[in-house]
């Protein structure tokens, strides 16, 4: 018991004030859209607030397990994920046009957001073969065809957003450890062909729609290009300081689609304003630089790497869905970490936290201080 409490002492607190931070954030935003309701719909919130707590809980049991495990378990979590997105593609639920979801006992939860934590820890210990040297062809062309085949299971969906997290992951990750000569030419040529086929046979009239949209704003206001342009009035209206919580028109007279969901940073940026949404960025700011300074600390190459893929995977997050919510991404459906109301991803997130603490209180020079 002594040991666990000690471990507690080396967590990294900068990293879990972070996080603690933008979750009540988020509680209270989506607290504040369900009362500005009429009637209040409060069951987001409470979701919300039991997957917080169940995430809180696994957070906590991931940070006493070593990391190392994860390792050892990594082709078996692999096999593990891409069973699960393969049966979600078959037996799912349809939620949106996606078939991503599956119902047990009234709960719902989301596989791929369980695939792409096992895809980065495969892909981890699969790139930290090669130690600290530049990646060869060999492992280079195993890591794309590992990811290329969870991307081809999410795409049965088809859930085009997550199949670009993991793209972009994967991408991360190679660049990250060093990509084999004259794979500068080879992966454009690789990117235009996927991106062709993506486009002709892989999605839906409904994606190419969000995507032709972001490309021409000013054309179909009333239909595929609504969403993007009522959230950039919210944010616009927002001013310096905000509306106030549950103020924001946007939200509580519904002009906003998704707006606990994949709008929450509209949400803000009318209700909080400039200066919620400059610290609410500065807080993942330093949620992200908190995963490199432990991956960089951590002595050990797959931590590092295990790090910086879920590191990627809230950069992409944060990324994709600012940037659609400010017109210059298309829209995705990609929740933002720890804010959107999307219970499934919340946990996981959590899980991602976890083994970011696990790594903190066990990198190098901990094990000496705890007399290991």
């Amino acid at each position: 018991m002594s040991r666990v409490f000690s471990l507690f002492g080396l967590l990294d607190w900068s990293l879990l004030i972070g996080v603690v931070t933008l979750t009540s954030m988020g509680l209270v935003a989506i607290y504040g859209i369900g009362i500005s309701q009429d009637p209040a719909q409060l069951f987001p919130f409470y979701k919300q607030l039991v997957a917080a707590g169940i995430g809180f809980i696994v957070m906590t049991l991931l940070t006493i397990l070593d990391y190392r495990h994860v390792r050892s378990l990594s082709v078996v979590l692999y096999l593990a994920g891409a069973t699960l997105l393969l049966l979600v593609a078959i037996f799912g639920q349809t939620v949106n046009g996606t078939r991503g979801w599956f119902h047990v006992a009234g709960l719902s939860f989301q596989p791929v957001e369980i695939g792409k934590l096992t895809l980065v820890a495969y892909l981890a210990a699969l790139l930290a073969r090669s130690g600290r040297g530049q990646l060869s062809w060999k492992l280079f062309g195993l890591s794309g065809a590992a990811t290329a085949i969870y991307a081809a299971l999410v795409m049965l969906q088809p859930d085009f957003g997550s199949t670009m997290v993991m793209c972009a992951t994967w991408g991360i990750l190679c660049l990250f450890k060093g990509l084999p000569k004259r794979a500068w030419i080879i992966l454009p040529l690789v990117l235009l062909i996927g991106t062709s086929l993506l486009w002709s046979f892989g999605l839906k009239p409904y994606q190419r729609a969000r995507i032709t949209t972001f490309l021409h704003p000013s054309e179909d206001l009333r239909g595929a290009s609504y969403n993007a342009a009522q959230a950039r009035i919210a944010i616009g209206s927002g001013g310096l300081f905000g509306k106030g919580i549950g103020e924001g028109s946007q939200a509580r007279l519904r002009f906003l689609p998704e707006a606990a969901t994949d709008f929450m940073f509209a949400v803000l940026g009318e209700e909080w304003g400039f200066v919620g949404v400059v610290v609410i960025l500065s807080l993942f700011g330093l949620i992200l630089w908190r995963y490199i300074a432990i991956a960089h600390g951590s002595g050990d190459d797959f931590a590092t790497l295990l790090l910086i893929g879920l590191g990627g995977i809230l950069f992409v997050h944060v990324t994709v869905n600012t940037g659609m919510n400010l017109g210059v991404m298309p829209v995705t459906g990609i929740p933002l970490p720890f804010l959107s109301a999307a219970a499934s991803y919340m946990t996981v997130t959590f899980v991602s936290v976890g083994c970011a603490e696990s790594v903190a209180v066990r990198r190098r020079g901990s094990t000496e201080s705890m007399g290991a």
